[in-house]
């Protein structure tokens, strides 16, 4: 990829509503911070088949941070300016909104972990939720009465009503949230079982489809989607052909973990032979996660405000920022 001077990634040098800068040049502005994570604490937040490790996060999570806490900063001072143009008490600026979204097996659910813990280290922001949408998949009883259960993470499998209500309730300042929870042990939500948020500076939303655009009603009308309550948003991406070796080589990790475990959904793949376990993987991801990453995800990417893309080593290669 040629670059400029500055290191900034330029594909055709025409103006750009974006900011592309190279690793090495990304890494750069946040040269003379510490990062606050210990390797240690790097390995327990390492997603299965994630390759970070300190350099990772120094290089590209420590800038990121960085930034994001420059944009809630920069929130809060919009929020007294407006209260103050408004005439009205100051009451507390309502969290931060931070959506995360990429493909199955591409890494975002490590990029989330990181940054909550990143960003819960600066002072100005102690308190961060993280909420992943799986929680608001429609359970396996109802999928299957709708025959959709082998789309599950399609648009459709979720309950975009709840999930919206949960955005809007966070973004209203409500005291008290909650949200669902789901077991990938089981492959289920867990009934009655629930994540309490309350007061957090910074709620970070991670999930297949949280870029999704609003749907357009019936009466021709165009609702709410999740993402116009968000304050920022990132999409972590790769090579197709890298995230489907990604996944495969995950599903087999896992054939010799999680899924020997017998209160797993998945039990039936722990007997396979690695070859079947190969096949079976590729057909998964060939007939359901591939086909909606290119009909649901990857359409949503133009849609973020920053964009992560990794090489096929897992490592981020560049970044692209939207300007403001």
């Amino acid at each position: 990829m040629p670059s400029t001077g500055n290191g900034s990634a330029d594909h055709s040098r025409e103006p750009s509503p974006y900011v592309e800068l190279e690793r090495a040049a990304w890494a750069e502005l946040a040269k003379t911070t510490e990062s606050p994570l210990s390797a240690e604490e790097i390995g327990r937040l390492r997603g299965l088949g994630d390759e970070l490790d300190l350099r990772e996060v120094l290089e590209v999570y420590l800038p990121l941070s960085r930034l994001l806490s420059m944009y809630v900063e920069a929130a809060s001072l919009l929020h007294r300016k407006q209260e103050e143009f408004l005439d009205r008490p100051q009451p507390p600026r309502t969290p931060f909104v931070i959506g995360i979204a990429g493909s199955v097996a591409v890494g975002k659910s490590t990029t989330a972990r990181v940054l909550q813990q990143m960003l819960a280290h600066w002072p100005e922001h102690p308190s961060v939720a993280l909420v992943t949408t799986d929680g608001f998949l429609l359970p396996n009883a109802e999928l299957e009465r709708r025959g959709i259960l082998a789309r599950k993470g399609f648009p459709e499998s979720y309950d975009r009503k709840a999930l919206l209500r949960f955005v809007i309730d966070i973004k209203s300042g409500k005291d008290e949230v909650e949200a669902p929870t789901y077991s990938h042990l089981v492959y289920d939500v867990v009934p009655d079982e629930k994540v309490v948020i309350k007061h957090p500076d910074i709620v970070i939303i991670e999930g297949l489809n949280v870029l999704q655009p609003a749907r357009v009603r019936e009466d021709g009308r165009t609702g709410l989607a999740i993402s116009d309550f968000f304050d920022f948003s990132v999409f972590v991406h790769a090579a197709t052909g890298d995230i489907r070796r990604w996944y495969v080589n995950r599903f087999l990790r896992l054939r010799e973990t999680a899924f020997r475990n017998p209160a797993s959904y998945f039990t039936k793949y722990g007997d396979l032979t690695p070859a079947q376990a190969v096949a079976e993987a590729e057909r998964i991801w060939d007939t359901i996660n591939g086909v909606n990453l290119q009909q649901n995800v990857l359409p949503t990417r133009s849609r973020a405000t920053l964009v992560l893309r990794k090489d096929a080593d897992h490592s981020v290669r560049y970044v692209r920022l939207r300007k403001l």
